[in-house]
């Protein structure tokens, strides 16, 4: 299968963002891609989180929903969409990633479980993303014809516990909506991918954002595309556009059966 990870520079402007992510899902399909990653926040980032409860949506029913469900369905491909902002029962927001199928069907929805609360060391930067964000409490793995996929966000994958939980779920392939900080990025950005692609054995997509949004904040970029045994496929340092590689499935469970670390993991 091939799968691409699409970066992009998004901001206050819905229409422009929606219109870049259309063009590159297109340039994509193009190119033979089965299955594509937007990065998180694609249709909307604005100067602060609260801005975000502008762009939020009910469950099923809204302007981005209703993007991914036509735009994989024009394109005929499967599209894990970023994140969207979401209300729940409570009226409060959730993060929410979805994967949708190439006939335009939901076929799962993940809530951001891990929210980013945090001082960056060295910086004047900070973040309070539980201000205005619900965190989700179920990790997600869906079947699909390409695998089985793991979905997560962001500042996930600084918590190996769950991407041991989605192993232990059978994930194949691990999706990575991000937008991380420049400073963090330029930490622990691929060593942080890279490990969670050894751990579980797994291919990595990560989706980022990059460059300078509203407010002065700044993404790091690089999106990738690793496969089970740390090698990075891919990758786009800077710019919008889009990062694509063909993952081999086979390899995969050949790797897997010759290297049994899946089988040797203990609890404790």
């Amino acid at each position: 299968m091939r799968v691409a990870a699409i970066q992009m520079t998004s901001g206050q402007d819905v229409d422009g963002n929606l219109l870049s992510a259309y063009e590159f899902v297109g340039e994509a399909k193009d190119a033979g891609t089965d299955l594509v990653v937007l990065p998180e926040n694609f249709a909307y980032l604005g100067a602060t989180d609260a801005e975000r409860l502008d762009a939020a949506e009910d469950p099923g029913d809204g302007r981005l929903q209703a993007f991914l469900k036509q735009t994989a369905l024009r394109h005929g491909i499967w599209i894990v969409g970023g994140t969207i902002p979401i209300w729940d029962e409570d009226k409060r927001v959730r993060s929410a990633s979805f994967l949708i199928n190439r006939e335009g069907q939901l076929v799962a929805r993940y809530d951001k479980i891990h929210l980013f609360d945090v001082g960056i060391p060295g910086t004047s930067e900070s973040y309070h993303e539980s201000e205005t964000t619900v965190a989700g409490r179920e990790p997600v793995v869906a079947e699909t014809p390409f695998g089985r996929i793991g979905l997560t966000v962001c500042y996930d994958m600084r918590f190996p516990a769950l991407f041991h939980c989605l192993g232990e779920m059978g994930t194949d392939i691990l999706v990575v909506p991000a937008a991380f900080t420049v400073s963090t990025g330029q930490a622990h950005w691929r060593v942080l991918l890279r490990a969670r692609a050894i751990e579980g054995l797994a291919y990595v997509v990560a989706a980022a954002q990059w460059g300078e949004h509203a407010g002065g904040r700044k993404t790091y970029g690089h999106s990738m595309i690793i496969d089970p045994w740390g090698e990075v496929l891919a990758e786009r340092d800077a710019g919008a556009g889009v990062v694509q590689a063909n993952l081999d499935m086979m390899r995969l469970g050949e790797l897997r059966e010759r290297f049994p670390v899946l089988k040797h993991r203990r609890g404790f």
